[in-house]
């Protein structure tokens, strides 16, 4: 009896998830697809803890990322984890060693930094420092038509600090700044770029794609011609020509921005090759020519039914080109061509890396590039369960 009844549980049970998985609607399905994915939810939070770290750089950062903020006694120096205990008794406060920086008969006389252990910095919460804004813009172009400075949401308190002196998580690089500071705001300025040139691109394939794949024809052929010479275009030489011809008096974020819509105005065929071939496959199907003899403007048709219908994999594919627009973006930093002191970039952190002195003796170095692997495999993994996630009624788990 027991038996029978369990069976017809299960069978019950059973006939609730097939209702519910046929009755579900298309986000409600590519939700529980993602779920249901590990690697790309673990890739989903550690993306979210990379993004917030991000936005909130300036507050996490002890010290000002540029050469305001560097320490001059702690040069090349180590990196300082606090402690809550050590042979001179427990603390409920963390803290960290004094340091002192010499010069060692041992390194044939290079500066070198000891730790005094007897003098304990105290870690501080919410402690007064450098000012920052969330809001800024200071733009400073040759002539004084296009200048711009805008702060706003402006701060001084920072999460951590000690009462005299500094502290380094991340160590310092050769003139003293603060790596887990610049680490922090090369992140946001990876998001920022990023953002930007997606956004650009975005833009321009949703026109160019939905021009072309909805009218077809003469207009197509000339459209695809101008993708295709576009995607012929070397990013290299272009930016070794565009740092030649910019200004030197421009402002740093002047050529941000500039490298930002250039990575966006080279990005963009790829996406909209994806969105014509998407229309040329819909423009035929009975709804669209409904809502034509209905009298619907072809305007109305692209917005309100043709670009809904595949909503889902444009997603997919921004997701796919945020990690590209950051890996082209670094990989120009890395080798001088692309964003410079005083902005601090991953790619311009990961330039000091490649030298002999630092492989052998400053590794920590390397931590900004551990933080530029993860950050894009991050959105590799959330992008490709995007990808996945966005045919719910696909039968092919991976």
């Amino acid at each position: 009896m027991d038996y029978f009844s369990k069976k017809k549980s299960d069978t019950a049970i059973d006939q609730n998830l097939k209702e519910a998985y046929f009755t579900a609607s298309q986000g409600q399905l590519i939700r529980a697809r993602y779920k249901s994915n590990r690697t790309a939810m673990f890739a989903g939070w550690v993306l979210t803890l990379m993004i917030l770290l991000g936005l909130f750089s300036e507050f996490l950062s002890p010290y000002e990322p540029t050469m305001a903020g560097r320490d001059k006694q702690y040069e090349n120096g180590p990196p300082q984890i606090p402690k809550f205990w050590d042979e001179n008794g427990f603390s409920f406060r963390p803290f960290i060693y004094g340091t002192k920086r010499e010069r060692s008969i041992k390194t044939n006389f290079r500066w070198v930094i000891s730790i005094d252990r007897q003098d304990r910095r105290y870690l501080h919460f919410f402690v007064q420092g450098w000012e920052y804004s969330y809001i800024e813009f200071d733009w400073d172009l040759p002539g004084e038509v296009f200048d711009l400075d805008v702060k706003a949401l402006t701060f001084n308190t920072h999460f951590f600090g000690v009462d005299k002196g500094g502290i380094h998580l991340f160590g310092t690089d050769k003139s003293g700044k603060d790596i887990y500071s610049r680490t922090l705001l090369a992140i946001m300025t990876s998001l920022k770029c990023g953002v930007l040139g997606v956004f650009i691109a975005f833009v321009l394939a949703l026109v160019i794609g939905g021009i072309s794949g909805y009218y077809g024809g003469w207009i197509d052929q000339i459209l695809q011609m101008f993708t295709d010479a576009i995607r012929t275009v070397p990013p290299l030489p272009l930016f070794m020509a565009l740092a030649a011809f910019l200004p030197s008096e421009w402002s740093a974020e002047a050529v941000f921005f500039v490298i930002s819509s250039i990575l966006g105005l080279i990005g963009w065929p790829t996406l909209a090759r994806r969105i014509r071939t998407h229309l040329l496959s819909e423009r035929s199907q009975d709804y669209v020519l409904a809502a034509q003899l209905c009298g619907a403007s072809s305007n109305h048709i692209i917005r309100r039914h043709l670009l809904p219908s595949f909503t889902s994999y444009i997603i997919v594919d921004l997701m796919i080109t945020f990690p590209y627009m950051v890996r082209l973006e670094t990989a120009l930093s890395f080798i001088g061509l692309g964003l410079i002191d005083p902005v601090s970039s991953l790619g311009s952190m990961m330039q000091n890396v490649s030298k002999a002195d630092v492989l052998l003796n400053y590794q920590w170095y390397f931590i900004p590039v551990i933080f530029f692997i993860v950050f894009v495999l991050a959105f590799v993994f959330v992008g490709d369960g995007l990808r996945d996630a966005a045919d719910p009624y696909s039968k092919t788990k991976k």
